[in-house]
């Protein structure tokens, strides 16, 4: 069976989960949610680039939605009666890829907004699975359409700026292609859309309006994902928590919040997920025997957070955390934002960054040879070619696994010469045994050369000195973690390597002098602030790990609040 014989297997296969039709019950519920409206022929209920709609069921007639690429109108669903329209940008706030309108003389919908929505999926019984599992099914679609663009990135072949443009969407499960401007696609849409090379790269938004050398804040912006936390003229943002970072800890820490009635804000300063979020396969996580990519089990958690009402910004990077006094006692000044978030309660949930490997040339490869995650975009660009994994844990284990399905070799250079001190059993015993796996025991990365990509990488053995050059055209960097702590302000205390310390450890600290109480487990030396995840002092640097403390934190907050009294 080829490729496209599998597609339309798959989208058989598929029909019914993402096409469900609203039954009577499910329907009296909405009912009172919603409006009812006639649509005549050929009238828009939207178009794409709008945010934050909602749902609508089709009572009678009959309904089109497309896409519009260079002009022309594709296809994409012809909704009818008792079928309902939507897309995870009705859960997400973010910006439709495409546009309904009426095909019958006359059709009659139930319009739900995005609000009113978001309530029912999470209080009413028998709603949020079928609608839930059909909108991410039908994402599931879209990204396997061959036809299907979304957003295109337009951009000249290993441009620094068009890959950073692509990694971010691609981080944050924005639908989008990469063109290439030589490309006889690329040659066309420059010349329909009079784009010269000095304008590149270039952002060809939903409704087919081009943005020039746009920066991550206005793709952000476009796409829906930044949000506006505070309205025209507001000077604060008020909410019950402040979420900082949305790895693993911070997205079930927004999860366990919003579900028990906390206004919850959730900040991120570059894509959901953290390192868990940039790995291709997670294997010894609960619950999936079979194993989860970073990806999907960090975007399904996002989705649970939205449904219950937390609020997401990204890329939002908090710039500093004060105090003052009073029920909103925390200060975050965000980049970009002109108001203050205000909070009762802020958790730090920033995690760690691989550190950069100290090599002469490195700095020249970054986002061009040089990497720190490896999902399915990455492992595209090292097809039938040599790769080097520089690290010796679990992340590093799986970063070589998965590229070995593509790449034809991958060195994984370890700094010592056991690969289990550092490994799970399982992972390395998989390396090992990997054909096109090579393990370089003892051994650092010294230079890194090329012309305008990474061409070869000099490897040193550190027992006997011996230097080697070998062919590669990428590096993923895994070696150890630096937590992203340095925006915190004195009042948070930290260990030696600079991670956030809680508990028992901040016990004395002086704002906990006279409290009445001791700080809780994921507490830190200030009441009120917490820490969970790779950031804390302490902690298991495991995806699970991270989400457990993520919840053990919210608890602690409930106590501090006194919302349990």
């Amino acid at each position: 069976m080829n490729d496209i014989d599998q597609d339309e297997q798959f989208y058989r296969d598929t029909e019914a989960i993402a096409f469900p039709k609203i039954d009577d019950r499910q329907l009296a519920l909405l009912e009172p949610l919603g409006q009812r409206r006639i649509l005549r022929r050929g009238e828009f209920l939207y178009k794409a680039g709008q945010r934050d709609l909602g749902m609508t069921v089709v009572i009678s007639g009959e309904l089109e939605i497309f896409e519009t690429q260079d002009g022309k109108e594709l296809m994409l669903a012809f909704p009818g009666p008792r079928n309902f329209i939507g897309d995870m940008a009705m859960l997400t706030g973010t910006s439709t890829l495409a546009s309904a309108r009426a095909k019958a003389e006359q059709s009659e919908v139930l319009t739900v907004g995005a609000a009113e929505l978001r309530r029912a999926l999470s209080e009413l019984p028998g709603l949020g699975e079928i609608i839930v599992s059909a909108l991410i099914m039908r994402r599931t679609r879209l990204m396997r359409d061959r036809d299907f663009s979304g957003f295109r990135i337009l951009a000249a072949k290993g441009c620094r700026e068009g890959h950073l443009l692509d990694d971010f969407l691609d981080k944050n499960r924005v639908l989008h292609r990469l063109l290439d401007i030589d490309s006889e696609q690329g040659r066309a849409l420059g010349q329909r859309l009079n784009l010269s090379r000095r304008d590149l790269p270039v952002l060809i938004q939903s409704n087919g309006l081009p943005l020039r050398k746009p920066s991550l804040r206005e793709v952000a912006q476009v796409a829906g994902l930044l949000r506006p936390l505070a309205q025209e003229g507001e000077t604060e943002i008020l909410c019950d928590l402040a979420i900082v970072g949305a790895g693993p800890a911070g997205l079930s820490a927004a999860v366990n919040a919003a579900s028990e009635g906390l206004k919850t804000v959730v900040l991120e300063s570059y894509a959901p997920g953290g390192q868990a979020g940039s790995s291709s396969l997670i294997e010894n996580y609960f619950g999936f025997p079979t194993g989860i990519s970073g990806g999907d089990l960090t975007n399904r958690a996002q989705l649970q957070a939205y449904r219950f009402g937390a609020k997401f910004s990204t890329p939002s990077q908090a710039l500093s955390l004060s105090f003052t006094e009073g029920e909103y006692g925390a200060e975050l000044h965000i980049e970009g934002c002109m108001a203050t978030l205000r909070a009762k309660c802020v958790l730090i949930a920033t995690g760690a960054e691989y550190r950069r490997i100290e090599a002469e040339g490195r700095e020249n490869f970054e986002g061009m040879g040089v990497y720190y995650a490896a999902t399915a975009m990455e492992s595209k660009l090292c097809r039938d070619a040599t790769v080097i994994v520089a690290g010796g844990g679990n992340s590093a284990g799986q970063a070589a696994m998965f590229l070995s399905e593509s790449a034809e070799k991958v060195l994984l250079v370890i700094r010592g010469d056991n690969l289990a001190k550092s490994m799970s059993s399982y992972l390395s015993q998989r390396v090992e045994t990997k054909s096109n796996i090579e393990i370089l025991r003892n051994t650092e990365i010294r230079k890194m050369t090329g012309a305008r990509y990474l061409e070869a990488v000099e490897l040193e053995n550190v027992q006997t000195r011996e230097r080697r050059v070998v062919p590669a055209i990428a590096v993923f960097s895994m070696i150890g973690a630096k937590p992203c702590t340095s925006w915190l302000p004195p009042e948070i205390e930290r260990d030696e390597k600079d991670f956030v310390k809680t508990g028992a450890a901040v016990a004395d600290a002086p704002a906990w002098k006279g409290m009445g109480r001791k700080p809780g487990l994921m507490e830190t030396s200030r009441p009120g602030v917490f820490a969970a995840g790779d950031v804390r002092s302490g902690s298991v640097k495991r995806c699970g790990a991270a989400v457990g403390e993520g919840g053990m934190a919210i608890e602690g907050i409930h106590q501090a609040l006194g919302t349990y009294t």
